[in-house]
């Protein structure tokens, strides 16, 4: 990495997530039941990958925005303890700190959102003079023909003014457009994200590594998260692959999220495809060993822990 201020610069959502575990149905009006805890934690997409990150040892920085409220204090107190730089977190006098209650039992989660500050997420407000002085920029967000000029805009400003590389995690598309002119932004991302169900859908592909291949035509580097799979990663015509991680689940929240942390935080230290899928993997797979989306997720040391120990035992079977 280039010696800049900051290792990533983190733009999008952040909020409260109050986890409610153990509810097999809800109350009858007028009817109270009780539940063994409740739980809160930072959630939202860009925030848990930036803790993430944070917690491997780099240094983001994120944008987005918070209220005015205690829950704004709470989510600047734990970005500080975890190594992210709140510089370019805004504070809201009108609008309240969103907040998602995750209802959750051992078949299933429901949730309650309220999205608070999260509303105003616009790609246009990310300040491009800011990102130079990021190595790379960790992009969400995208929703088809709602931004897609807007982002298609905003990739090519950053290839052109600064000399950040991009990693961009599409996500799942609630609009059901699977827009067929995402292949435009494709030439200015270096790594590109999605799991398996969004890569055959964008890619029109009955097979996700068909359609990685078809992406990694024209952006650096398409990884595709394949659940109990693992993952892989397609540069050009060559195929990475790394198996999954079995561990015992208690919370899959923000396990996409911590997986693209793990895998840019080895893209970032020049780790091969190989060793970037298998922190991906790592991390992921810790991170849903806990409530929460981030509770679970490792330090630098730990990960490796983790891996060699667990590389040991299937050698010793």
């Amino acid at each position: 990495m280039n010696e800049k201020r900051w290792d990533l610069y983190v733009y999008g959502d952040v909020n409260i997530d109050i986890v409610i575990p153990g509810v097999e149905k809800f109350p009858e009006p007028g009817q109270e039941n009780e539940v063994p805890v409740m739980e809160t934690f930072v959630g939202g997409g860009g925030a848990l990958f930036a803790l993430g990150v944070g917690k491997l040892g780099l240094h983001p920085v994120f944008q987005g925005e918070v209220g005015d409220d205690f829950y704004g204090t709470f989510i600047r107190k734990i970005f500080r303890e975890n190594n992210i730089d709140d510089f370019l977190l805004r504070t809201s006098k009108t609008q309240k700190t969103g907040i998602s209650l995750s209802f959750t039992n051992k078949k299933d989660r429901s949730f309650l959102t309220f999205r608070g500050t999260n509303e105003r997420i616009n790609i246009d407000t990310v300040d491009v003079e800011k990102v130079n002085d990021a190595s790379h920029i960790h992009v969400t967000g995208y929703a088809g023909s709602a931004n897609h000029e807007s982002y298609l805009r905003f990739l090519r400003r950053i290839k052109e003014e600064t000399q950040a590389t991009v990693s961009f995690d599409l996500g799942w598309d609630s609009t059901g457009e699977w827009k067929r002119e995402i292949y435009q932004l494709f030439p200015y991302i270096d790594v590109l994200f999605m799991n398996e169900t969004e890569a055959r859908h964008y890619g029109r592909k009955d097979d996700a590594r068909e359609a990685a291949l078809d992406f990694a035509a024209y952006c650096g580097l398409a990884v595709i998260k394949m659940g109990k799979q693992g993952s892989i990663a397609v540069k050009g015509k060559d195929i990475y692959e790394a198996a999954a991680y079995t561990v015992e689940t208690i919370d899959t929240t923000g396990a996409g999220d911590s997986f693209n942390a793990g895998f840019l935080y080895g893209f970032l230290k020049g780790k091969s495809p190989e060793d970037s899928l298998r922190y991906g993997n790592g991390c992921g797979a810790l991170s849903v060993t806990a409530l929460g989306g981030n509770t679970g997720f490792p330090t630098e040391s730990r990960l490796m822990e983790f891996i060699q120990t667990y590389k040991e035992r299937r050698m010793a079977k």
